[in-house]
């Protein structure tokens, strides 16, 4: 009877399935975010919101999913991962009900809430899964691509799939769509998800660390998607960025002295981790103006709806798609993270570069269109940085490296987005009191603020040529083999090896700043992925 168990336990796990859990719950969380957006309309004229409460439908959720990702990445390490997914994956898909049947602004806000606190508790673990899954190189580099395919995919999927079902059926849709998602993801990954112990709370159970990383994280992000209603240089944003600020400090500090951290600062003497970890900031919060911008530039300027807005980015999210499952795992393998890495991000300057002069009255075909297309870039560019991000941290601490490169991609989202829009609402004020007509002032901020945006990628590149070292590809026959130590229990499928860990995270939403429009502002939203 023993042997039999013994057998049954040294089978291997389904990685194929669980990866498909795993992007599954990525694209249920992405998916969200984007169909959002989309509904807001919609939402305001059933519920009754103001146009200032509208703003927390999104901002809700962000605050929520990108405060407490780096403490779920590492409760994930200590009390195991696929505990923290299934936890997370379901306190999302019941939050996703209460949304739908929300009957007033306060129900729904509140179930946003929820909403991102149970995407971060699935999305901060994801990828550190995955990588014990998949711990060949040419193998999880062509998982990496698939995770973030379905994140790229998801956002723009997610506007177009938001327009049909509102003016189909009603915006409750949009969110009563999570719930077989979710519920599907569940019943699998039980089964799928290689079983871990965790490290144990003593490992890393800083209570205090966690109240003051928890509480400089949210204060932080409530102060950056509050920047566009009360101005970057008011009391209340430099106020409350001080305390977030000293809140953070305080949090290293803390980590620094006591013998238990919650986040092990070993993580950030790594050259890799650090540099990825930078590079993705400036990267996305360049990459967010494409999404919003563009799409309020579609709708505002071309007098796109909400559909064909969808449809007018869908060739940028199926080139992504392309190059990320098509030629990104293959051309990492043999030319290494970093050399991909610099190709992307040379064709995103290309993205934003030639939308700093798209014109009033544009063609699709000529002056749209090979934008979407260089969008090929992100298809190489997230995968290699996801690698590299995961790239300096071990088995023990992947919930952790995970975790904090979700979290920098939200704080790079929410900056990207309340800045640069910020900018384009300023610019287009300035126009508009020149005399400029409408659709010109609001182009010529939409162009400033792409033209910051490409700004903020150069600066990626930079730091990308810097400071990531080159990296030759990995053959598998030389990773090092390493005894598991009591607290690393090795899983079905996983290598107990001391392997770096490349991931990949998507995620998922971000704010929605007021429409730069002089004459009728809006709240307008995006999502991630670019």
């Amino acid at each position: 009877m023993r042997a039999l168990r013994t057998r049954a336990q040294s089978r291997p796990e389904p990685r194929s399935l669980a990866l498909a859990v795993l992007a599954s719950a990525m694209l249920m969380t992405v998916l969200d975010g984007s169909i959002v957006t989309v509904a807001m309309p919609a939402v305001q004229a059933d519920l009754g919101f103001t146009p200032a409460g509208l703003s927390w439908v999104v901002n809700a959720y962000l605050i929520a999913f990108g405060s407490l990702l780096l403490l779920a990445g590492r409760l994930g390490d200590l009390i195991g991962r696929k505990r923290m997914f299934l936890a997370g994956t379901a306190v999302f898909t019941g939050a996703s009900l209460l949304a739908a049947v929300a009957a007033s602004p306060a129900v729904l806000i509140a179930a946003r809430f929820l909403q991102g606190a149970g995407s971060a508790m699935s999305s901060a673990v994801s990828l550190g899964i995955l990588v014990t899954l998949f711990t060949e190189p040419r193998e999880r580099a062509r998982a990496i691509a698939v995770f973030s395919f379905t994140g790229a995919a998801g956002a723009s999927l997610g506007q177009v799939l938001g327009g049909l079902l509102t003016d189909a059926l009603s915006w409750n849709w949009i969110f009563f769509i999570n719930l077989p998602i979710g519920a599907a993801a569940i019943a699998l990954a039980a089964r799928a998800l290689p079983a871990d112990r965790g490290l144990g709370l003593r490992a890393g159970a800083d209570a205090l660390g966690a109240l003051l990383v928890t509480g400089g994280l949210m204060t932080g992000i409530y102060a950056v998607v509050r920047i566009e209603e009360y101005g970057a240089a008011s009391a209340h944003t430099l106020g409350l960025g001080a305390l977030a600020l000293a809140l953070l400090a305080g949090f290293l500090v803390r980590q620094r002295r006591t013998a238990t951290p919650l986040m092990p600062l070993r993580i950030l003497r790594s050259r890799a981790v650090a540099g990825a970890n930078l590079v993705q900031l400036l990267m996305v919060a360049a990459l967010f103006s494409f999404q919003v911008l563009v799409a309020l530039y579609l709708q505002k300027v071309q007098g796109y709806g909400a559909t064909a807005t969808g449809l007018a980015m869908l060739p940028a999210a199926l080139v992504i798609g392309a190059v990320s499952l098509g030629v990104a795992a293959r051309l990492i393998t043999r030319f290494g993270e970093r050399a991909v890495l610099l190709t992307g991000i040379t064709l995103l300057v290309g993205v934003l570069g030639l939308l700093t002069r798209v014109p009033v009255h544009a063609s699709y075909a000529v002056d749209l269109l090979p934008v979407m297309l260089l969008a090929a870039g992100f298809g190489l560019a997230l995968p290699a940085l996801t690698a590299l991000g995961m790239s300096g941290a071990d088995e023990a601490d992947a919930g952790l490296a995970s975790g904090l490169f979700n979290t920098t991609q939200q704080i790079g989202m929410a900056l990207g987005v309340a800045v640069l829009t910020t900018l384009a609402a300023a610019r287009t004020e300035a126009l508009g009191a020149a005399g400029r007509t409408a659709a010109e002032a609001l182009t010529g901020g939409y162009r400033l603020a792409f033209a910051v945006g490409t700004g903020l990628l150069l600066a990626a590149l930079a730091v990308a040529a810097t400071v990531l070292r080159p990296r030759k590809p990995q053959d598998p026959t030389t990773i090092p083999t390493q005894t598991p130590t009591r607290n690393q229990t090795p899983t079905p499928n996983q290598n107990p090896a001391k392997t770096p860990t490349p991931t990949p995270t998507p995620t998922p939403n971000a704010t929605l700043p007021r429409d730069p429009a002089p004459s009728s502002p809006a709240k307008a939203g995006a999502t991630t992925a670019a």
